[in-house]
């Protein structure tokens, strides 16, 4: 059986999809890494919304999906980038869905850290920029979850240099109750992000960073560092105070980061483990045992599918991981809230179908060809 195509030039290609999946074990615990993978949410396909319509959201088919990432020993980063947050997923749709998703960890014995951010208010005060983080940091250790204070876009624009990062954060880390996870989003990921901890000069800005953590390192569990930047991550994290961990936040470069070197490595919370779940888990039980070749070998083949998704616009990325869970079967319906799976071409999804079939990562392989095929005919390719 062979599929046709589009690329991006307007022509078909033919395709012959593989028939089985890539084998991969499930359930024995992560050891060597702590690993992360950040969720999507499912959107409601019946709710009458439009795309500036609060978040209706299908919570049984989106908790599903995270007892499918627990199932292989994952822990689950909730509420995050990409759950749309932001982009898609108001506060009000997020404090449930870190609400609903610690519940379930609870009941499953799931890791779950969840995000802490301001999207309550759109600007303010510092005043009222720390109290929405007050809020939602109250929410999350309510929620028995671990809590990753995430980037600001209301802090961005009312910060009048590093001292307000100084001070807005440290007030919040004296309040945590447990280590934190601090969460720096590069403006790739997120416009409103630029010159994040006080300046567009990423060596300053780092500066910044580091004397955060370095006022209150028993508050920080660790960094997730999302800047696409390898070597940057790999000098931050060199320069980290001893116990406080790095967690990989570079959908580019994560097999070298989380490999790491004869100085260190990163653990890893990333988007990109979505669609990867069980793959990412097979090759860190293989690095578990100390093979770091096999561990390479299984993940670098992953990185062509990731670039792929995460090109720019990289804040789009969030469209290719839903399309791959549904062609994958996690969910019944290619639809996200906000209306995002218009986000992306024709071409880019064939050929993130033909990159994901190509790894092994669809369980089955046949209903991935008929979705995509279903997919092709509402854009009027015939087959």
């Amino acid at each position: 059986m062979t599929i046709q195509l589009p690329s991006a030039g307007g022509t078909l290609r033919t395709y012959e999809p593989r028939t089985e999946p890539l084998a991969v074990t499930s359930g024995t615990p992560l050891t060597s890494r702590t690993v992360f993978s950040a969720a999507h949410v499912v959107a409601d396909p019946f709710a009458d919304v439009s795309p500036d319509s609060p978040a209706a959201v299908d919570w049984d088919a989106t908790l599903a999906f995270r007892r499918h990432l627990w199932s292989h020993g994952l822990g689950v980063a909730e509420a995050m980038d990409t759950a749309q947050r932001g982009m898609g997923l108001d506060w009000a749709g997020a404090a449930e869905l870190i609400r609903r998703s610690a519940a379930e960890a609870k009941a499953v014995g799931g890791r779950i850290a969840c995000g802490v951010g301001t999207d309550q208010i759109t600007g303010g005060t510092l005043a009222e920029i720390r109290a929405a983080y007050e809020e939602q940091l109250a929410l999350v250790e309510e929620s028995g979850a671990q809590a990753i204070l995430m980037a600001s876009r209301a802090l961005a624009a009312t910060a009048s240099g590093p001292e307000d990062y100084l001070d807005v954060y440290g007030h919040l880390l004296r309040q945590a109750t447990e280590p934190v996870v601090l969460h720096w989003l590069g403006p790739m990921f997120d416009p409103a992000l630029e010159g994040y901890w006080g300046s567009t000069d990423l060596d300053a800005a780092t500066d910044v960073f580091l004397d955060v953590i370095a006022a209150h390192p028993d508050k920080v569990d660790g960094i997730k560092v999302s800047l696409l930047d390898a070597q940057r991550e790999i000098d931050l994290r060199r320069r980290l105070p001893q116990g406080v961990r790095c967690y990989t936040g570079d959908d580019f470069n994560y097999p070298e980061l989380i490999a790491g070197d004869a100085q260190g490595f990163s653990h890893a919370l990333l988007g990109i483990f979505d669609p990867l779940g069980p793959l990412a888990a097979q090759a860190v039980r293989i690095l578990d045992t100390g093979d770091t070749a096999g561990f390479r070998a299984l993940l670098d083949p992953t990185v062509e599918l990731s670039r792929h998704l995460f090109q720019t616009p990289t804040r789009f990325y969030k469209t290719g991981v839903v399309f791959l869970a549904w062609l994958a079967g996690h969910q019944a319906h290619f639809t996200m809230v906000g209306g995002l799976q218009s986000a992306r071409s024709l071409p880019h999804f064939a050929r993130a179908y033909e990159l994901a079939d190509g790894l092994g990562l669809f369980p089955d392989p046949k209903l991935a060809e008929e979705r995509m095929k279903t997919l092709l005919a509402l854009y009027g390719v015939s087959q």
